[in-house]
């Protein structure tokens, strides 16, 4: 028998700490300044650290390859490494 990763649901979504955030923690805007992006992220992985749904978040950026923001307290660049 062969082992299949599945991806989640989306229903965890609605129970994320960042549901009713909207997106300025989570994704840079253009041209966005390193100084700056550094902060917003560390500010997003502060949300996302005590997050009743980092590990679904997480999996979803991972296995669905989610090319920008922050997702289960992961940058962009940190999720890179595993593709």
């Amino acid at each position: 028998m062969t082992a299949t990763r599945t991806r989640p649901g989306f229903g965890w979504q609605f129970r994320g700490s960042c549901r009713s955030l909207g997106e300025f923690y989570f994704f840079a805007p253009d041209g966005e300044d390193p100084v700056l992006r550094r902060r917003r992220e560390a500010a997003a992985k502060r949300i996302c650290s005590s997050c009743p749904v980092l590990t679904e978040c997480r999996t979803h950026a991972v296995l669905g390859r989610e090319r920008h923001g922050v997702w289960g307290g992961l940058s962009e660049r940190e999720r890179r490494p595993g593709w």
